[in-house]
């Protein structure tokens, strides 16, 4: 039986056809590693990998290759094929360093030059592995890290408003763009405070006001809303009003409140000057279809994402979207009314659509903000580490919740090996990280 999708979207975000086949040679040249050559048995387990991909997807949200190979792996171990799946893990090594090799040119789709700028930061500070990070913290050198943590935060921020002065006579706006949780609004403000030193008037203008109501999104079965597009945004009012900014005009923003759902009646009067630099502060702030009022002379672009560079004690890098789920679970229950819970159950819109509508655009980005902070993860885990065993026990059996039950057995054993950072008043009032966990001297919310 053929599943209810055709198609898989790839690293890069585009689209290719679905081919079962290239699981069961997967699963085959994993097991053949360790001395097993059974065509059959690897049939199987393909047919099993493919019925559990049937019940999370569909043809309109068909699954990553991430996904897929999460479900390989958990077939194998549910099936009692542990020293397999090891095989299977050291394949998908092997292939990611190949296709590393292969597409080095390909910069514009892998930040391959801040990657190694966060890694050679951790290992001059000595935190690229989770056994360095917490013989550190357990050194007595937690300050020295958060300081120095901040500290390489802020010369990025130097460097990108060095980079808008730059281009300051053609520009009339300034795009924070980049995945759910990943700083654009403390950044934002960070860059308006460096702007305003110089002299120039910068005013801040969130995009998020111009979100549809809630109930016009997308329902799934669950009763859960994707409101992750950027069709999710009012288009046509952001670039009219976009279009009349840039011509030195005033308009009435809208208001959205995010505890209810809707845009508001209350509209605020937004009349910057002609010589002031309006900041965008914006999920999709790369696509296409969000600023095509303007030229793009007149914007600079900024992308912003958590590119830690942190091992595991599993030997695999941190993912860099597990960072930005756990900071926006704390986030959406301090100021959205979301449980953790409904936040993780979200995940799979917001990923989606970070791989159709955020990272395919990446090249557009005049300037690349790393926000990823060496501490956080320790900081994390005191917040919300006692939540995972429940989830897992929750979902553990359902069918239904396999992407889910995958992404939360890799996060708890993740904050399971680190140390927990228990004193908050070692970060900064002003740090990025506050945003999401409070006391932020910003407002932020």
């Amino acid at each position: 039986m053929s599943p209810p999708f055709q198609h898989i979207v790839k690293r890069d975000g585009t689209v290719a056809p679905f081919n079962a086949e290239k699981i069961t040679v997967a699963v085959y040249k994993a097991a053949a590693a360790i001395g097993g050559h059974d065509r059959a048995l690897s049939e199987r387990i393909s047919r099993q990998v493919v019925d559990a991909l049937s019940i999370l997807y569909s043809e309109s949200e068909p699954p990553m290759v991430e996904d897929i190979q999460d479900v390989v792996e958990r077939t194998l171990i549910k099936n009692g094929f542990a020293d397999t799946a090891k095989a299977y893990i050291l394949y998908r090594h092997e292939r990611a360093r190949m296709r590393k090799s292969r597409d080095e040119h390909k910069l514009e789709l892998v930040p391959y030059k801040a990657m190694w700028h966060a890694l050679d930061w951790a290992v001059e500070n000595e935190c690229e592995t989770v056994a360095k990070l917490n013989a550190l913290l357990r050194s007595g050198r937690q300050k020295q890290l958060i300081e120095k943590s901040e500290e390489r935060y802020e010369g990025i921020l130097d460097a990108a408003a060095r980079a808008i002065l730059e281009r300051r006579s053609e520009l009339r706006f300034v795009i924070v763009a980049g995945p759910s949780s990943s700083g654009k609004t403390t950044t934002t403000l960070k860059l308006t405070e460096r702007l305003e030193r110089e002299g120039i008037s910068v005013i801040p203008m969130a995009l998020d006001n111009y979100f549809f109501d809630l109930e016009k999104h997308p329902k799934d079965d669950s009763g859960d809303y994707d409101f992750e597009t950027p069709e999710a945004m009012d288009l046509p009012l952001i670039n009219e009003q976009l279009a009349t900014l840039d011509q030195g005009g005033a308009i009435e923003m809208p208001t959205y409140d995010f505890k209810l759902g809707v845009r508001t009646q209350h509209t605020t009067r937004f009349a910057p000057s002609a010589s002031s630099l309006i900041l965008l502060d914006t999920l999709h702030g790369l696509y296409d279809g969000l600023t095509a009022s303007v030229p793009d002379e007149r914007k600079f672009r900024i992308y912003i994402e958590t590119i830690s560079q942190l091992k595991t004690t599993e030997g695999r890098y941190v993912r860099w979207t597990d960072i930005r789920l756990l900071r926006r679970m704390i986030r959406d229950s301090m100021h959205r009314s979301y449980c953790p819970e409904r936040t993780i159950l979200h995940w799979h819109y917001v990923r989606r659509s970070e791989l159709k509508h955020i990272i395919p655009h990446q090249s557009r980005a005049d300037f690349l903000v790393n926000s990823s902070l060496a501490y956080e993860l320790p900081v994390l885990k005191k917040r919300l580490f006692h939540f995972f065993p429940d989830f897992v026990k929750k979902w553990g059996q359902d069918e239904k919740r396999v992407e889910e039950v995958i992404r939360v057995e890799r996060i708890h054993r993740l904050l399971d090996s680190l140390d927990t950072i228990e004193d908050d008043s070692l970060i900064p009032q002003g740090s990025l990280l506050r945003e999401f966990i409070g006391g932020s001297s910003y407002a932020v919310h």
